[in-house]
């Protein structure tokens, strides 16, 4: 019954959401379902939220109890974690410093210490982008050459320094390379991935409604 009953929720769950969006809402029962499911979506997410918090707190403090390689970090995490979340739920009616106002605990620690760290990282993260860049963006073959043509185009239509250099070769230069370039190659490229993307979710999702992808259960 353990395995069984997943399937049948997802598949009952899956079946019920593709189905509603046949039937009119103000007509049928059938039509007003899916609102219905997707809060209680919300309701079961928000009961894993719960779950992840105690997982993250029973894994790192095992690892802290134990003094694990890397425990000070795993003990910072917790601390980290609970410092920002506590304040935050409890009601600013309480204190200034409670709820997630301006002023409050949680903003002080977002603004002073998350926001910089998250910059810090997107800062790091520019130099491996450019080094990845550099690897990608060889003339080795026609197809490379075609790549490293439009990544020099784009990148120097989007900085402004760039786009006066592009009208130095005329004037309509960068509205071309917006019109067909980005609204046209880069659009039709998009327009294949999301394709890509949407058939692999609609695949994975049957899968899941007949049972046979049971990843989600820790089942092979």
């Amino acid at each position: 019954m353990r395995r069984v009953a997943p399937v049948i929720i997802a598949f009952l769950s899956g079946f019920v959401t593709v189905i509603s969006f046949c039937f009119n809402p103000d007509k049928t029962v059938l039509g007003g379902i899916e609102p219905r499911v997707l809060s209680w979506v919300t309701i079961v997410g928000g009961f894993t939220l719960l779950l992840g918090v105690v997982s993250i707190t029973r894994v790192n403090w095992q690892a802290v109890h134990r003094k694990k390689e890397g425990w000070p970090y795993k003990f910072l995490t917790l601390v980290a974690m609970y410092v920002m979340a506590v304040p935050a739920m409890l009601p600013s009616s309480w204190s200034p410093l409670f709820g997630d106002a301006e002023g409050s605990i949680y903003d002080w620690l977002f603004m002073h210490i998350d926001a910089p760290m998250m910059g810090t990282m997107f800062a790091m993260l520019a130099f491996y982008i450019a080094s990845a860049a550099y690897r990608a963006f060889r003339a080795r073959n026609p197809e490379s050459t075609l790549l490293l043509a439009a990544a020099v185009l784009v990148m120097l239509w989007r900085v402004p320094m760039g786009e006066a250099f592009l009208r130095l070769f005329g004037e309509n230069v960068p509205g071309f390379i917006n019109t067909y370039l980005m609204n046209g190659v880069n659009a039709a490229v998009q327009r294949g991935i999301v394709i890509g993307a949407a058939l692999g979710a609609a695949s994975m999702s049957l899968r899941i409604m007949l049972g046979i992808e049971r990843t989600y259960m820790g089942k092979g």
